[in-house]
This record gives structure tokens, C-alpha cells and sequence, in this order.
């Protein structure tokens, strides 16, 4: 231990009426240096004028301090007798001695303290003197243990050796010198403030000072001392020997055992950041640490009246130094383990010391944190329930490496997070703690220290809970979800999305059967879906959401499904429920944005970290949002692992990734100046596109079977292109597995809007989509987009008549469903809602009550969706080669005037679905068309103007054959009728 400099109380203070002793002058000094330089031989030859003398005077010093110690320990055995054997004498005895080591202190206190220096730098003196009183001095120290009346007894023994050494010789010998420093030692251990651990049953009008204890005492604190091995730590006496502050160069080593005792009490520093909520390492100061003198117990609990250490049969109080810091210094050679009691008003409470625990995350952790490759980062950032070292509890982790502090505040602290701050854990910016007896369903938060030192109150950025909206905290969670799904994973990866059947029902949750919980829901949704036929539905965003009027595309707990319809295991129920059913899960997905909340990502720790630090590159100008970082290795890592997350923790299906077309450019919604150019001078996010890249790359190859499907609204080149292939642009592709297929909605219901007297002129509207089908793996969305914000919905958009629109959705999903790409609908357009959606109250259900008059209009158009569905999943020609031009050709794209459509569709045998769409509101009977001459007759597999469809029931009930008549370029023709507003499909017969 490095002895206390003078300015911590090294140097003896005066009491009252007694006068300061100096401290050795150089010469004393100098003096001293030369006799511990002497060597053992050389011991008996002073620098005296004589040396005949002074062999003389050490012969006479030797023999008088032989006797001197003989003395002192006679008296010493007559004072221990007496202080066990006669306490009614002892108060009188301790008082005595008290008196007498004043006396001698006053008179010896200016030579004690010049010789003290000389008496350590002659640390090891060789004469049978020294030895004998070196070992009455570590007696007195194992004395002065036990009881002050001991100590009291010792200290005049000692007193009575430096008077008697006195009288002998004047110069300073080491027996003298080291008598002298004990009793020094002990004045200076009076006046040093050291907090000292005391046991809990004693009552506080038995704690006394050092110097001045009941002699009566001794024998009761001999019966506790199994109880409590050092009480009074404090007191332990330095031996002879010991170094101290104002020698230099000294190489003596001092047993641990024997080292000078310190205060266990955090210093300043330390307490000051610790308060402030801005220390790095609390671990350090806080729990448990050996010291000289013993282990030191530190704990920071405000509020509290009392801290006890216990260990075993040990019980310890620690000292309160205020502020609720408390601290002690036990007597032990390691650290045991320990609990802590905690008194606070009308409680107690037992638990582990948070401080005391190892760091839960490894190296390899934060490695892969720091280069942006924890695949699994769930798993080591967020809140944790676990067992660590034995204990159970809970681990706190998060990311912010700007921040000076960071505390864990939630309902087990009272939202006081000052008793609990996190460690930072070396460079990378990785904050943690583990608190015990911290479980499930507390919430919580992080406060953040600014670099400006302000403070913020944070939800976890990986919560993988929350509270219910508007509420934002963070709940602690843990699943115990047994899952049923097995056989739907295991088939689920057979085929691509690209090459199956691929029906999309989209649902908003919340607003589906509005006031359903996800378990209520997985009571009735996976049998509606099941019911239609649809192979998928699609989620919009589940994640949670501050505002439900952002649908769910505001995410602010990116790990977290949104607390509205119950917990993440309910969740994993309803998912559990659909997969029973045969039905995949898509969910939307929002890694293009965040919004501004002061309690969320924005600004997480005081300065940009989710977002770019770039103003220009952070602003999303149509949302007033802020855009993610991609080219930080975090930030990526946040999100490449989200993704993996909802895919490996809840079995999702596929990903519909959103706003795809706002991370590919920098000058997305931008005018010239609001934008800066890449490293090449173009437009294109190289940090998205890489960060695209790299989720699609890892998904596909941790989770066997899942899609992703882009939301892309431009031509860039390669959506659905593996990574690895680069294609005109130099880019690879970005890795999706579809992609919606923007322009095909948009012109089709563009097309779809006109009178069907001008389609005409906007036939190309229809046909164009085959110029590019086959550049990418389509999705044809009839989305949520389409049927809001005073667009209407689908029945709504179609001109004409109540029949003609019904008639025209109709005609419209049949042709749909027979165009290459896979199918996508919006809730409420399956039975032709008229009212445009809305999340307050959901799809219209009462049009389907039999008690209302034109529920058979809105029930039949529900009835072809589920048509559709059903031949389409036993058709591998409407869905096998969607992506490759063997699988379509053309019969007539160019009867624009007739607002006639008509084309093949072939599976890889080549067997052909024949799909007519005659847009005219108008019956064509023996209209002509052109087909392959070896299909011998074709029948009608579905018409979408049949009766039970709500149509006019125009339709071909007798298998048609074809005339050898060359028609359309083909070699044989066949005559049909074509009802009015419709789709008709035909299959070999």
C-alpha cells in the first residue's frame, strides 16, 4: 500500500492544549539514511567521536532494553488479567492508563515524531533489542484488536519503554524509535476518519472511538467475534517496520497482513460521477475490493436507512457517508460471497450487490457489435432475463457511444436510476448491467447522459416489449412460446416464392376485426384466409408504433410487436395458428425511416446516431422522419439482425420491405442542392444498396424458405437479381425474392377508371406490363395504398352503374389473377367495399349480414376471390413460370377497340389456360379467337360473370372446339361468347 501523503492525515495532528510536534529535519534525516546503510557487522561502529563509547553505550543499550521489555510484558499480562478477570476495576484501570499515555505523548511527542522516520528507514535493525521490541509491538497490535482496554494498556507499556529507552541512551535506536511510532501510529489512527463496518445487533450507544473504550467492552467483543471478524477495521496498528510517505527509496516489502488499514469510503471523484450519473467503470468503485487492510464493501443504495454485508454467519453494517453511499472494511484475506440487507422506511430488503458481477457480454460480442456482424444481436443488447454466476436477474445492455453516462431507470428502482449505473465496456460504445432479482414484466428505460451533459430518458432501441400506446416504456421479457408449426417449416422451403402458388391477403390487425386481440384473432383470421383460398397474408407493419394513424410504418420498437392486441407471445400464437392452417406469414418491414420521438431513436445518445449526421442525408422530406445511417456498421447490424429476428423468433415467412425506392437515391423527393452526389458523382445510395444487399443475403441463407419483397417503385436494374450477379448498372442485384410491381397497378387502374367507351384509347395501359414482366419476380399489388386518402376503393374506382362496377371488379380480379406475377389484395376489396378504408374502423363487415339487401352483391364478389383462388392453386400454368416468357404468349393484345384481352398461360409441360377479358359492358357472341390446333376442346373453368358471382350468367356450358381456321397467327380458332365486363378462363378439356 502507498502510505497517506501528509496532506490525508499522515502527519499527527494536536488536540487540545498540546503543542505540534516538527517534523525531522534534514539533518535527522540524513542522519538516519547513514544507519540504514550500515550492514549488520558494521552495527555496533557509530559515528560517535569515540568508538570505545559508543561500543559501551550499545552494550548498555542492549542489556537495559532486554530488561525494559522483560518489564512491559509483565505489566501487559497484569493488564489483560485484570481487564478479563476484574471488569468493575476496569473503567478506573483504562482511565489510568488513558492519563499516563497523555503524559508520555506530551513529553515524548516532539522526539517521538523526529525519530519516527529514522525508526522506519532502519526497518530491519539486527541488535536482540530491536527483535524483542518489534515483537512487543506486534503483541500490542493483536492486543489493540481484541479492546480498546487493551489497547489503553499496551499504549502504556510502550510509553513506559521510550521513557526507559530515554534514560539509557539519547540517540535514537530502533527499539525506541519503534516503540515511539506504535504510540504515534495510535494517535493518528484516532485522528484518521476511517468508516468502519460494525455489526447490526450492536446498539449504537457501544460505538466509541479507538482511543477511548469502555475496558468493560473487551469481553463482549470477544463472544462476537465469530459473528463479525473485524469490526473496528480502522484500528488495525501499522507494524514496525512499515515505510512511510517521506522516505525515498525504500525496498522493504510488507506482509499483506500488516499493511496500514484505508478508508473504504468512495473518494470525491468518484462519488461526484457516480451521483452525476457519468462514471464509466462503477464496477470499480462499487461491490466488493480487496484493500490494504482487508476487503472493502462499497454500495451506492439512495433512500436506504441501513446496508448490511452478509455472508454466511458474518453481518456486517456498513457506515453511511451520505448521500446513500455506504461502506466498510472487513478484516479478510478474498472476497466471499456475500448478499446485501437493505433498510429502507417500513422495509427491509435482501438481495445480491448488482456490483459484485462479472460482465455479461464476451469479447467476441462486442467484436462482432463493432464490426456490424452480430447476426443475432438481439440476443446480446436489450433486457435479458437470465441466470448469471448462479443468480437470477436481469441483463441490461445498449448501444450509445456518445454518451458521457448511461443508468437503467424502471418500476424496480421507483424511475430513480441513481443506484443504478451501467459500466461501459471498453471502446465500443456498449453500455451493460445486470441487475438481480429483476424479472419479467418491469418496465424500464435508459437515462442518458449527453455529451453536454444534459440528460434524456430513452426507450430500448431492442425492447422486445413495450408498453401499451401511448405509454413508451420498455418491458422486461422473456418467451416460453412451445411452437406447433413444425410441419409448415419443414415444406414451406420445397419451392421459391417465385415458382409457387402466391395469393396475398393483406391485413391491417388492429383494424381487421377491430377490438381483437391477436389470440382472439387467431381464433378467426387463419379460417377466413383459409376459407378463400389464400396461400399468404400480409401484416401491415406489426413492429410498434407510437401513432396508429401511421399504420404501423412510424416504427419506433423495431424488436417489439406493438402492445395494442397483447404480447409478443400472443404474437407468436397467432402466427403459430395461421401456419396450422396452411397459410404463410408476410409482415411489412420499415428500415427506412424513424420518426423524430425525443424518447426513441432520434438523437439517441445527444448527438446523430441512428440517423446521418449529415442534416441533408437524415431528413426524409415526405414523412418528416429521419433516415437510418447505412453505411454505419451499427446501424446496419441493427437492422440486418431486426430482420433476422422476426423471421427466426416468429417464424415469419417473408419480409415486405418498404420505401425501397427512398434508400436507393439520394435525391429521392430532393430538388437540385438538397442532395449531395455519391463518391462516383451519381445519385445512388452506394450505403443502401450495400445494406440491401447484406439483409437479403443474410436472411436467405439463415432462414431457409422466408421471401423478401421489395416495395419498389423505379426501374432500378436488378431488384430481384442475385447479389453476386451485377448487371448493366455495375451493380449487383440487390438480392430480393419479388418485387411489387408498381407500374402494373398503376396503369391497369388507370385503365380501369376510364369509361369503357374511352379505353380505347388507353389499351396500351393493359399491355404494357408485358414489355418488362419477365425483368423482375413480380408481385401485382392491390394494396392498402390504393383504397385511402380519397383514392376509394376498388369497387369505387370502376365507372358505370352499382352492376357495372361490381361487374368491373370482377372482370378486373380475373384478370389479375391469370397475369404473370403473383397476386396481392387489400381487406375489404375481397367483397367489393365501397367506403375507403379506415384504421378506426376497419373493413365495412356489415355488407355481408344477410339482413341487409345487397349483401348477395358484395357476398358473390367474395365468392369469385375464392374461385380465383382455387383454380389458380390447382393451375401450375397461372403460376409455375410467372418469371420466365415460356410460360405466356399472347393470342390478341391489339383489340382495342373491342376492349378485348386475350393470352396463354403454359406450365413447364406446355399445358395452356386460356385467359379472355372482354372490358366492354357489351356481350360478344362467336367472337373469334386464334389457339394452338392440339387442344382438342376447351371448357370454362371460371367466368366471372357467373350468377352465384352476381354476374348476368352469360357463359359457354358446353366444351368449345376448334375450327380449322387459321385465326390470331394460329392455326386453329374457336368461337366463344364474351359476357359483358368480364374474364373467362379456359382449360384444355
Amino acid at each position: 500500500m502507498t502510505p497517506r501523503p501528509e496532506s490525508s492525515g499522515s502527519r499527527p495532528k494536536g488536540t487540545a492544549g498540546e503543542k505540534i510536534p516538527e517534523q525531522p529535519t534534514a539533518a535527522q534525516q540524513k542522519s538516519a539514511a547513514k544507519k540504514t546503510a550500515v550492514p549488520k557487522q558494521a552495527a555496533a561502529k557509530k559515528t560517535a567521536p569515540a568508538k570505545a563509547t559508543a561500543k559501551k553505550a550499545a552494550a548498555a543499550k542492549t542489556t537495559v532494553g532486554k530488561t525494559v521489555a522483560k518489564k512491559a510484558a509483565t505489566k501487559k499480562a497484569a493488564a489483560k488479567k485484570t481487564a478479563v478477570e476484574q471488569p468493575a476495576a476496569a473503567t478506573a484501570t483504562a482511565k489510568k492508563s488513558a492519563a499516563k499515555k497523555s503524559a508520555a505523548k506530551k513529553a515524548t511527542t516532539v522526539k517521538a515524531t523526529a525519530a519516527k522516520t529514522t525508526a522506519v528507514k532502519a526497518a530491519a535493525p539486527k541488535s536482540t533489542a530491536a527483535d524483542t521490541v518489534v515483537g512487543k509491538a506486534a503483541a500490542a497490535k493483536t492486543t489493540a484488536k481484541k479492546a480498546p482496554a487493551k489497547k489503553a494498556t499496551a499504549a502504556k507499556s510502550a510509553a513506559a519503554t521510550t521513557t526507559a529507552a530515554e534514560a539509557v541512551a539519547k540517540k535514537a535506536t530502533p527499539a525506541k524509535a519503534t516503540a515511539k511510532k506504535t504510540a504515534a501510529r495510535k494517535t493518528a489512527a484516532k485522528k484518521t476518519a476511517t468508516p468502519a463496518a460494525r455489526t447490526v445487533a450492536e446498539s449504537p450507544a457501544k460505538r466509541t472511538t479507538a482511543g477511548k473504550a469502555p475496558a468493560g467492552e473487551a469481553v463482549a467483543r470477544k463472544s462476537a467475534v465469530k459473528k463479525t471478524p473485524a469490526r473496528k477495521a480502522p484500528a488495525r496498528k501499522a507494524p514496525a517496520g512499515r515505510a512511510s510517505a517521506g522516505v525515498a527509496g525504500s525496498a522493504q516489502v510488507v506482509p499483506p497482513e500488516m499493511e496500514v488499514a484505508v478508508s473504504p469510503a468512495v473518494d470525491a471523484v468518484d462519488r461526484e460521477r457516480l451521483l452525476a450519473g457519468t462514471h464509466h467503470a462503477p464496477h470499480s468503485v462499487l461491490g466488493a475490493h480487496p484493500v490494504p487492510g482487508g476487503i472493502a464493501f462499497r454500495a451506492l443504495r439512495p433512500y436506504a436507512l441501513s446496508v448490511t454485508v452478509v455472508s454466511g454467519e458474518l453481518r456486517a453494517e456498513l457506515h453511511d457517508d451520505g448521500e446513500g453511499f455506504f461502506s466498510g472494511l472487513l478484516p479478510l484475506r478474498e472476497v466471499p460471497p456475500y448478499r446485501l440487507v437493505v433498510e429502507y422506511e417500513g422495509t427491509v430488503l435482501e438481495t445480491e450487490d448488482a456490483y459484485r458481477f462479472l460482465p455479461t457480454l464476451g469479447d467476441l460480442d462486442l467484436h462482432l457489435i463493432g464490426e456490424g456482424r452480430h447476426e443475432e444481436l438481439w440476443t446480446a443488447l436489450g433486457a435479458h432475463p437470465m441466470t448469471h454466476e448462479g443468480v437470477t436477474g436481469t441483463r441490461f445492455a445498449v448501444w450509445a457511444p456518445n454518451a458521457r453516462g448511461v443508468r437503467v431507470t424502471g418500476t424496480f428502482n421507483f424511475w430513480d436510476g441513481t443506484g443504478h449505473i451501467m459500466r461501459s465496456l471498453g471502446s465500443s460504445g456498449v453500455w451493460e448491467l445486470f441487475l438481480p432479482d429483476v424479472g419479467e414484466g418491469e418496465l424500464y428505460k435508459f437515462e442518458i447522459t449527453r455529451p453536454d451533459g444534459s440528460k434524456t430518458l430513452r426507450a430500448d432501441p431492442l425492447a422486445r416489449r413495450t408498453e401499451v400506446p401511448p405509454a413508451t416504456s420498455s418491458v422486461i421479457t422473456s418467451s416460453a412460446y412451445e411452437w406447433g408449426d413444425a410441419e409448415w417449416l419443414a415444406r414451406r422451403a420445397e419451392a421459391p416464392a417465385h415458382e409457387a402458388p402466391f395469393s396475398v391477403y393483406e391485413v391491417h390487425l388492429a383494424s381487421w376485426r377491430p377490438g381483437l386481440t391477436y389470440r382472439q384473432l387467431a381464433e378467426q383470421l387463419p379460417g377466413y384466409v383459409k376459407n378463400l383460398g389464400f396461400t399468404h397474408v400480409e401484416l401491415m407493419p406489426v413492429a410498434e408504433h407510437p401513432f396508429g394513424g401511421s399504420w404501423g410504418y412510424q416504427v419506433t420498437g423495431f424488436y417489439a410487436p406493438t402492445a395494442r392486441l397483447g404480447t409478443p407471445d400472443d404474437f407468436r400464437y397467432l402466427v403459430d395458428k395461421l401456419h396450422q392452417a396452411g397459410i404463410g406469414v408476410l409482415m411489412d418491414w420499415v428500415p427506412a425511416h424513424f420518426p423524430r420521438d425525443d424518447w426513441a431513436l432520434a438523437e439517441f445518445d445527444g448527438r446523430p446516431l441512428y440517423e446521418h449526421e449529415d442534416p441533408l442525408r437524415a431528413a426524409h422530406p415526405d414523412w418528416g422522419t429521419l433516415e437510418f445511417d447505412f453505411g454505419r456498421n451499427e446501424v446496419r447490424n441493427f437492422l440486418v439482425a431486426n430482420a433476422v429476428y422476426w423471421c427466426e423468433e416468429f417464424h415469419i415467412d417473408g419480409l415486405r420491405v418498404d420505401a425501397v425506392a427512398s434508400m436507393l437515391y439520394l435525391d429521392y423527393s430532393r430538388e437540385p442542392g438538397q442532395w449531395t452526389p455519391n463518391e462516383h458523382g451519381g445519385r445512388e445510395n452506394l450505403d443502401a444498396v450495400a445494406f440491401l444487399q447484406e439483409m437479403n443475403a443474410t436472411v436467405y441463407r439463415r432462414v431457409p424458405g422466408v421471401v423478401t419483397i421489395a416495395e419498389e417503385s423505379t426501374a432500378w436494374d436488378g431488384v430481384t437479381r442475385a447479389t453476386h450477379h451485377k448487371g448493366p448498372s455495375g451493380f449487383g442485384g440487390l438480392g430480393f425474392g419479388l418485387k411489387w410491381n408498381m407500374g402494373w397497378m398503376h396503369d391497369s387502374l388507370q385503365y380501369m377508371s376510364h369509361e369503357p367507351v374511352h379505353r380505347k384509347y388507353h389499351h396500351g395501359e393493359m399491355t404494357f406490363s408485358m414489355v418488362y414482366a419477365y425483368s423482375e419476380n413480380y408481385v401485382l399489388p392491390i394494396s392498402h395504398d390504393e383504397v385511402v386518402h380519397g383514392k376509394r376503393s376498388l369497387v369505387s374506382k370502376m365507372p358505370g352503374d352499382w352492376w357495372q362496377q361490381r361487374a368491373g371488379v370482377r372482370s378486373y380480379l380475373g384478370f389479375m389473377w391469370a397475369h404473370p406475377g403473383k397476386q396481392l389484395l387489400f381487406m375489404g376489396q375481397e367483397f367489393a367495399q365501397g367506403a375507403e378504408w379506415s384504421e378506426a374502423h376497419g373493413p365495412d363487415w356489415w355488407l355481408l349480414d344477410p339482413g341487409y339487401g345487397a349483401e348477395p352483391d358484395h357476398r358473390g364478389v367474395r365468392d369469385l376471390v375464392r374461385d380465383l383462388n382455387t383454380v389458380y392453386r390447382a393451375t401450375p400454368a397461372l403460376w409455375r413460370l410467372d418469371t420466365d416468357p415460356a410460360g405466356f404468349e399472347w393470342i390478341v393484345g391489339d383489340a382495342a377497340d373491342d376492349n378485348v384481352l386475350a393470352f396463354l398461360r403454359l406450365d413447364p409441360e406446355g399445358v395452356p389456360v386460356l385467359a379472355v377479358s372482354n372490358f366492354a359492358p357489351v356481350t360478344r357472341q362467336d367472337y373469334r379467337l386464334g389457339v394452338p390446333d392440339d387442344v382438342p376442346a376447351w371448357h370454362e373453368a371460371l367466368n366471372t360473370d357467373a350468377a352465384r358471382y352476381g354476374g348476368s350468367d352469360v357463359i359457354n356450358p358446353d366444351p368449345v372446339k376448334p375450327e380449322p381456321q387459321s385465326w390470331h397467327g394460329r392455326p386453329a380458332s374457336i368461337r366463344l361468347t364474351l359476357p359483358p365486363l368480364a374474364t373467362v378462363w379456359l382449360r384444355p378439356a
